[in-house]
């Protein structure tokens, strides 16, 4: 078994500025549309994003030890349900992430928000 990982913390108030600033432009070009339903939600959806931003971070970085290539944000997906683990899922087949286990953890608080990934092939 090969495993590669990747880790990411982002400031939450970076993520707040980038969307003060851009609005739907920065939620479109980052999120999946069922990222940004699922964190908008939320009475204070800014750790919500910024998570799920470290996520993606973090998945590129495990995913480039892989393969050498480099994912986009939107062929990362975090996928999240109250009370339950969130979890990895990629939108590309080119890139042949079929037979690819991906586990995360994330995690936010006041100021930051911070993810780790581990992808591991059988």
């Amino acid at each position: 078994m090969k495993i590669y990982t990747g880790i990411d913390i982002v400031e939450n108030s970076r993520i707040e500025k980038a969307y003060s600033r851009f609005k739907e432009k920065f939620l479109k070009k980052v999120y999946t549309q069922r990222e940004i339903e699922y964190c908008l939600k939320k009475n204070d959806f800014i750790p919500c994003l910024a998570a799920r931003f470290a996520a993606k971070e973090a998945t590129i970085k495990a995913y480039y030890q892989l393969s050498c290539k480099t994912l986009r944000y939107k062929d990362i997906e975090v996928v999240g349900k109250k009370g339950a683990p969130a979890e990895i899922l990629l939108h590309n087949d080119i890139y042949h992430t079929k037979n690819l286990n991906i586990s995360i953890s994330i995690s936010h608080e006041k100021n930051y928000s911070v993810a780790v990934v581990i992808i591991y092939t059988a």
